[in-house]
């Protein structure tokens, strides 16, 4: 049946090589489990299903034995009563329930193995099913960690490629360069905006002089 080959496919399934090979592990890991559970509720409900049929073909089995008797009995009674027709029709009635009889100890053989094969891949579904739960936190932890060594791999991986801090150390010496001339410029342009006051003062003051020497000629007359 094919709920039997799915538990099959379930019970042999390698949970660490599914997640081996899963792209999101930790996602195969609830999705495995998650069928497990659905597998194993649909397989009780077979042999909850089984176990009752079972039980009917045994009920219709011993419902045939006994009219086997019932009508064993009548053939009996029919030949002390020397009534052979009825003892003959007793005894056909008897050989069709014997071959009713056979048929259903048959089908209550093979449904007893059927039962019995649903029990057993039931509680291999549930051996598996508690080895996936007791795995499953740890195989998570396992798939969290794989991708946090990964990423430091990255990281380092990054951190070795080529060195460039040679070329930010030129970058900051032109840049330093280029202040250190700007700054002299401004001290140049500072310096001759210096002189050329210096030498509007000299005139100022030279005529200032000048002017004084002036009145003192006039004063005395020279």
């Amino acid at each position: 049946m094919a709920l039997l080959e799915r538990v099959t496919t379930l019970i042999r399934a390698n949970l660490n090589d599914l997640i081996d090979k899963a792209e999101h592990p930790e996602i195969m890991i609830k999705q495995v489990i998650l069928d497990m559970e659905n597998q194993l509720l649909q397989v009780k409900t077979q042999v909850a299903i089984a176990i009752a049929d079972q039980h009917l073909l045994e009920k219709k089995q011993k419902e045939n034995e006994e009219k086997i008797a019932d009508w064993t009995r009548k053939a009996e009674l029919a030949v002390n009563k020397k009534q052979d027709d009825l003892a003959r029709a007793a005894i056909e009635r008897s050989l069709h329930y014997k071959q009713l009889t056979e048929s259903f100890g048959q089908q209550v053989a093979d449904q007893r193995s059927q039962v019995e094969t649903l029990k057993t891949a039931l509680h291999k579904l549930q051996q598996k099913l508690e080895e996936a739960l007791s795995k499953s936190e740890m195989l998570m932890a396992q798939s969290r960690r794989a991708r946090t060594l990964d990423k430091a791999a990255d990281a380092r991986s990054s951190a070795a490629s080529p060195d460039h801090s040679a070329t930010f150390d030129r970058m900051k010496n032109k840049v330093t360069r280029q202040e250190a001339i700007g700054r002299a410029k401004t001290e140049l342009l500072e310096e001759d905006g210096a002189t050329v006051e210096a030498r509007f003062a000299q005139l100022e003051k030279e005529d200032e002089i000048n002017r004084i020497l002036g009145e003192l000629k006039s004063r005395h007359g020279n």
